[in-house]
């Protein structure tokens, strides 16, 4: 299973879209798909019907009671609208976390959304986890839980900054992992009609080079219309601006992953 985490400390930037996006497109290859919604506000929850609010169970109970049994670890999972796609779903309860980080109810949780995700992994073939905007322990779990960490960044100035200061983060917690965890930003909202998105692309390009994915996310508005209907936009509007922009980057992705597994088989070989 390989799990991919979508991950900025600013908010509004494509996060919870470059999820649901991703899966729309991974499932409709027939692959099952795990996603888990770190963020309090519970976006991905909402998307995929569910209200955070009145969530009782979910990622939140396994920081409460934590369980290394399967069995208590799938009672979890909820259907969604996505087909072959099931949800470790977010709670508001979650905001509470790091308040409780120091006492014995809240220290040494780090690693739960790894555990738990190992739990379940021999029944997914993709994880992707959605993100709070912000350095605590739900991102921290969320970066010792991926193989790749996805950083959608909009195409603007106050975005580049905190872009730096994302990056930052992601070297500072590799450092207390102890674990390196490669990072792609993801240019979004792209306007190309803006000399705005252009120079901010641009400058994206300049600052972190191979980190950068090659292409953008347009700005589409059928986006708002499918979080409307709680469906992916590749589902709703397969042939739209945004849903063809997903397409492209998961095979980017895809490619990596294959590229990477060609090169530890010929590790082993050579071992």
């Amino acid at each position: 299973m390989k799990t991919w985490a979508s991950i900025n400390q600013k908010g509004g930037v494509g996060k919870t879209t470059t999820v649901v996006s991703l899966a729309g497109h991974l499932a409709n290859t027939g692959k099952r798909l795990l996603l888990v919604d770190l963020d309090p506000h519970g976006s991905l929850t909402s998307y995929l019907g569910y209200n955070p609010d009145e969530m009782d169970t979910g990622i939140y109970s396994l920081f409460a009671n934590p369980t290394t049994q399967p069995a208590d670890v799938a009672r979890l999972l909820l259907p969604t609208p996505i087909k072959n796609t099931y949800l470790f779903a977010a709670s508001t309860a979650l905001a509470t976390l790091d308040r409780q980080i120091g006492s014995s109810k809240g220290a040494g949780k780090g690693l739960v959304v790894a555990k738990a995700i190992e739990c379940v992994a021999d029944k997914f073939a993709y994880g992707l986890i959605d993100c709070p905007p912000m350095l605590g322990i739900l991102m921290i779990n969320a970066l010792a839980a991926c193989d790749h960490a996805l950083i959608p960044a909009q195409t603007d100035y106050l975005s580049l900054k905190g872009l730096e200061r994302m990056v930052q983060t992601l070297k500072m917690v590799e450092q207390s992992l102890q674990k390196k965890t490669p990072y792609m930003v993801i240019p979004t909202m792209y306007d190309q009609r803006t000399r705005a998105s252009r120079d901010a692309l641009q400058q994206m390009k300049e600052t972190y080079r191979f980190n950068v994915w090659g292409s953008v996310i347009p700005i589409d508005t059928r986006f708002r219309d499918a979080s409307k209907v709680g469906l992916p936009l590749p589902t709703m509007a397969p042939y739209s601006r945004g849903s063809l922009a997903y397409k492209k980057l998961l095979n980017f992705l895809l490619g990596i992953q294959e590229r990477s597994t060609h090169a530890q088989k010929i590790q082993q070989q050579s071992a």
